[in-house]
């Protein structure tokens, strides 16, 4: 099961670094947990590099958490910046961790998402 994981989460990153190029830049150390069947499994996500390595994270600035079936099915279904934004305000996905980070990322998403909303507005 945690086989394709690492490749899953790196594939989940440069998807929405690729959607939100104002992220590429930013060095951080992300812990990822992945709930399911009575355990936990945690993983390492080092940027810029996308380095995905099965690792505690104890270095990590942010700490995501969520479910292991509902974060392969959101890269299954190609998840956008948009879907994990929503499964954020839903709960199903929750990021903690150094709240200057946190603000930053949600400051850079939300100018993307603005943007994007007036480029389909002008259309």
């Amino acid at each position: 099961m945690s086989s394709d994981a690492p490749q899953l989460i790196e594939q989940a990153a440069r998807s929405v670094l690729d959607e939100v190029t104002a992220l590429k830049p930013m060095k951080l150390v992300v812990g990822i947990d992945f709930h399911g069947r009575g355990d936990t499994q945690q993983f390492r996500l080092e940027l810029p590099e996308l380095k995905v390595t099965k690792d505690i994270a104890a270095d990590a600035r942010v700490r995501v958490e969520m479910r292991r079936d509902f974060f392969n099915l959101m890269v299954e279904h190609g998840a956008k910046v948009d879907d994990w934004a929503q499964a954020v305000h839903e709960g199903r996905m929750k990021a903690t961790g150094v709240q200057q980070y946190l603000q930053l990322i949600q400051r850079v998403v939300e100018k993307h998402q603005e943007r994007a909303r007036l480029r389909r507005a002008h259309k």
